[in-house]
């Protein structure tokens, strides 16, 4: 592709709507523009980008047993009503009306649709297994769009469906797409990491999400020093040092004005470890809930809504609170003054022999506190792990937080939707049974801002040659030179004819400006070509990842680029399998 026939537009500013690098390169690099908040336009070179990553998806699901098709965008109501999930969804599903005010979504995800489509057609434990796939538009409202392609309403997906006749082919079938995802993700030449997951408005048993590790990356993972376990931050446990402490008589104790867990421990001298902090939040239900953490640690409201069966908790203000009968900053859960509030503990608090607590009266708290003597309610892991504590996997490493950018994410769905859809398939003995189902996402847009935001310097982006939008770009930094640029013409007609995909940058422009957008644009391999090198017999090649040039000589130069190439295929290959 000649640069001046192309459609690649560049800009020299940084973006201001850009919170992130990734997606400030991709607008100045010409790879997508804005249409509207969280919704954007795939240029060429985006373009490009996409379909490289989305063959390396599609290679690897072929690889794996899956079936592509493709599911209609826009969904009918009824669908959703029978999973259940027109209701339960949430504010992110964007509900349409047709001209006969017939309601409709446009889909943020696919399960209610393959699943109807199966059920038409598998129904026999002889139709199965069976996995379908497929890459398409979703729409997602998110509330805050943000960071160009990975947070965005609209968005391009991989999503895949697995559908066994029992839990023992469900777990296969999920294999198969883990091992399928790893070698995705490592083609695409990312560093990653898959995590234990929550299941969220999905549903389901099991979940991992595979996570590029990026110091700006919207999730925090915990990993262990000693071993593999790993798991999003909202899911994570631990074990930690639970001492009883010395069991001790239930006292009421005047603490005037001192509200925080900080002033109370401060003012008794107190272990915040040895205390109990009330939370108290109402769900979409209209349904209240009281938590109870110890003093140092954070409630985890991924946790907290598992707990509950909520799908989204807010935080009771002042106000609702005295209507709930709660004195603010004295709430405890002995004697809890409403009975008709469900109370939750974290279950660290089980087993503190005496625990700081409020009193539910204004200005005092008890000390001596004891679960199952002074006060009983239900139990729940509620809290946010910390970092040096110790791994519930090997019980010898310590965890450590780091940050990452989610991928992909798959699920072991079990029978949520085959049995809300009454989607059976009749077994051996003729018994109809509900399909035992794994779903599994990509997010295309998303990958490829991920390997920028992991792979960049200063100057622009650095693509993985896997999913680069061109492998070559050649520079002719002479216009005027008539055997030069017949010298780059030539070279760019033969790459094409290998096969060899090339950006031919023969712009009127000065070099300075060439070279620019060569370093933002980020080619894996390009060739240099100057008036002096080339009067000397020679052009430079250099690689974007470090820039170093080297000399070859003109009629070496088409082999010398096929070298690099191999070269570079061979670092993804021998990651892919290290």
């Amino acid at each position: 592709m000649r640069y001046s026939k192309s459609f690649i537009y560049t800009l020299k500013e940084d973006q201001k709507e850009a919170a992130i690098v990734s997606h400030n390169l991709l607008l100045r690099g010409g790879f997508i523009v804005k249409l509207a908040s969280g919704i954007y336009n795939y240029l060429p070179l985006g373009l490009r980008v996409l379909k490289k990553v989305s063959d390396i998806v599609r290679d690897e699901m072929n690889k794996a047993g899956a079936i592509e098709i493709l599911m209609a965008a826009i969904q009918p109501a009824e669908l959703w009503k029978e999973s259940g999930r027109w209701n339960d969804y949430g504010k992110e599903l964007l509900r349409i009306k047709d001209r006969g005010d017939r309601d409709f979504v446009f889909g943020p995800t696919h399960e209610e649709v393959v699943t109807d489509i199966v059920r038409r057609f598998a129904k026999s434990y002889k139709n199965l297994p069976v996995n379908l796939y497929q890459i398409q538009t979703k729409f997602r409202d998110e509330l805050r769009p943000r960071f160009g392609l990975m947070r965005g309403r609209e968005f391009i997906m991989k999503d895949a469906y697995s559908f066994d006749k029992d839990e023992a082919g469900m777990d296969i079938s999920y294999e198969k797409m883990r091992k399928a995802y790893n070698n995705i993700f490592a083609r695409c030449g990312l560093n990653f990491r898959s995590v234990e997951a929550d299941t969220g408005s999905i549903g389901g048993k099991d979940s991992e999400e595979f996570m590029v590790l990026s110091k700006t990356g919207e999730d925090e993972i915990v990993i262990c020093d000693s071993c593999n376990y790993a798991s999003n931050v909202e899911r994570a446990d631990s074990i930690v040092n639970d001492e009883s402490g010395q069991e001790q008589e239930l006292k009421l104790i005047p603490t005037p004005n001192k509200q925080t867990i900080k002033d109370v421990c401060e003012f008794l001298n107190a272990n915040p470890e040895f205390s109990a902090k009330a939370l108290v939040y109402e769900n979409e239900k209209g349904e209240v809930f009281c938590f109870f953490v110890e003093g140092d640690d954070e409630l985890n409201m991924v946790k907290a809504m598992r707990a509950t069966d909520s799908i989204e908790l807010n935080m009771v203000d002042d106000e609702k609170l005295k209507e709930l009968g709660l004195e603010k900053g004295y709430i405890g859960p002995v004697n809890f003054p409403n009975k008709s509030m469900k109370i939750i503990c974290d279950r660290r608090i089980t087993k503190r022999n005496t625990l700081v607590v409020g009193a539910n009266k204004e200005n005092y708290h008890y000390i001596g506190a004891k679960f199952g003597r002074d006060f009983d309610c239900e139990v729940a892991d509620l809290r946010v792990v910390k970092e040096h504590e110790i791994c519930p996997r090997c019980k010898k490493g310590h965890l450590k937080k780091v940050r990452g950018i989610e991928v992909g994410h798959i699920f072991k769905l079990g029978q949520k939707y085959s049995k809300a859809m009454n989607a059976t398939f009749l077994d051996e003995n003729g018994k109809s049974v509900p399909y035992f189902m794994g779903c599994y996402g990509i997010g295309i847009g998303r990958t490829a801002q991920a390997a920028i935001e992991q792979s960049h310097d200063e100057d622009g982006i650095i693509w993985p040659i896997t999913i680069a939008p061109y492998e070559v770009e050649i520079v002719s930094l002479d216009t005027r030179n008539k055997e030069l640029v017949e010298f780059c013409d030539s070279l760019h007609e033969e790459l094409e004819k290998a096969g060899i995909e090339v950006l031919y940058d023969d712009r009127d422009e000065r070099a300075g400006v060439k070279l620019n957008d060569m370093d933002l644009i980020g080619i894996p391999l390009r060739v240099i070509v100057g008036k002096k090198s080339f009067d000397g017999g020679n052009v430079e090649l250099s690689l974007r990842r470090d820039k170093k040039r080297w000399v070859v000589k003109k009629q070496d130069t088409i082999a010398e680029i096929k070298k690099t190439l191999k070269k570079l295929y061979d670092e993804i290959e021998e990651a892919r399998n290290g």
